[in-house]
């Protein structure tokens, strides 16, 4: 976001009416929690958490041959996503670089929408502008400030969903539809994604919408979640947050982050395949090299964090934290991610909490739950 005053989302009061922790998050007020980190967390993972994601991103793609042109800047093959699904893809650079990832839904053959991260919007509005066709036939437009974006997810989102706006407007896993006729007359798009691991949607409605959803879903069991318990159920999970496990050299100068899809060890979204904007460097990696893993302690002690050395029981350096928490699904055992060379699921590390304080931990694969 731009110079000023910080963003207020069209859900701004319903947080300030359940007495939510606000803060400046990327430009946007937004809650951080409403109770507690962990009873949010507990909730979104047994019963239903709704979030206010408003601060994210929503770009439309159109025109004749849109799937074969994102293709070539994506690292996902875009042309084998049918309408009504949805897909996650890396956008690189043209050294290979992770520029941001993204969820999109494939609307028509002549369609697709796009979710690109909250501080990502007008990095991303210029990098697409400036590999567009240049005779003009996909058109992009930012339906951002005009879009609330609402997250529930969990156990009984299925069931919430259905009783708020009716069976009929349930969407499956990476499924996409729009919003058809329910009791509150609201209009837009459901898909099946979210940033939890749990089944669950996001729901896209016009702002002036948005109030009038946020009550009807609360009432109907969900419980509101902030932002601090989305970072713990997406680190649970492994799920890649922008600027935290990766960033643009162009925009971020510490070179730990400046990676490519091979490198962050997602098992989705990556098909080297077909041509695209990065693919050299995606390929040119030895299977020795620094890719994401996640960690788990195997002791009491500092928890991991940010920036944190790993080094193999030798005492030898061989990676960097980039997120960590406590993790509320494993008795707030210390989980994290981190680029780390040379190991494989099981392998025992040691993660330099200090000075003088090393903590043994073990190489996991996540999702950690």
């Amino acid at each position: 976001m731009g110079e000023g005053a910080p963003v207020r989302t069209s859900l701004y009061d319903e947080h300030v009416s359940l007495q939510a922790n606000i803060v400046d998050f990327h430009g946007f007020e937004l809650p951080i929690w409403y109770s507690s980190i962990t009873e949010e967390h507990l909730a979104c993972r047994s019963t239903a958490g709704l979030f206010d994601v408003s601060h994210m991103g929503s770009f439309r793609f159109s025109g004749k041959g849109v799937r074969e042109w994102l293709e070539t800047v994506a690292t996902q093959k875009c042309s084998d996503i049918a309408p009504g699904r949805c897909a996650y893809t890396h956008f690189l650079d043209h050294d290979g670089f992770l520029i941001d990832d993204m969820i999109f839904a494939v609307v028509s053959e002549d369609e697709i929408l796009g979710v690109p991260n909250a501080s990502m919007i007008p990095v991303m509005w210029d990098w697409f502008n400036s590999v567009l066709p240049k005779d003009g036939s996909i058109i992009l437009e930012d339906l951002s400030p005009a879009t609330s974006i609402l997250a529930l997810q969990g156990p009984k989102a299925k069931s919430i969903c259905e009783s708020v706006l009716g069976s009929h407007n349930h969407v499956g896993r990476f499924k996409w539809s729009l919003i058809g006729e329910n009791p509150l007359g609201i209009s837009g798009w459901i898909q099946g994604t979210g940033y939890t691991g749990e089944a669950g949607y996001e729901i896209f409605v016009p702002n002036e919408d948005a109030p009038t959803l946020w009550r009807a879903l609360i009432a109907s069991g969900s419980t509101p979640v902030g932002l601090g318990a989305r970072d713990t159920l997406r680190l649970e999970k492994g799920y890649l947050l922008s600027g935290v496990d990766f960033a643009s050299p162009s925009l971020d100068d510490n070179n730990v982050l400046h990676r490519d899809s091979w490198e962050t060890n997602v098992p989705f979204g990556l098909d080297v395949e077909h041509d695209f904007i990065g693919r050299e460097r995606v390929i040119s990696h030895e299977p020795t090299d620094a890719r994401l893993w996640g960690i788990k302690q195997l002791e009491r002690g500092p928890l991991p964090r940010p920036g944190k050395s790993v080094e193999d029981m030798d005492g030898n350096e061989i990676g960097t934290l980039t997120s960590g928490a406590p993790a509320p699904s494993l008795e707030r055992l210390g989980i994290g991610m981190g680029y780390i060379a040379d190991v494989k699921p099981g392998d025992e590390v040691m993660i330099v909490a200090s000075p003088r304080k090393k903590v043994r931990a073990v190489i996991s694969r996540p999702p950690f739950v």
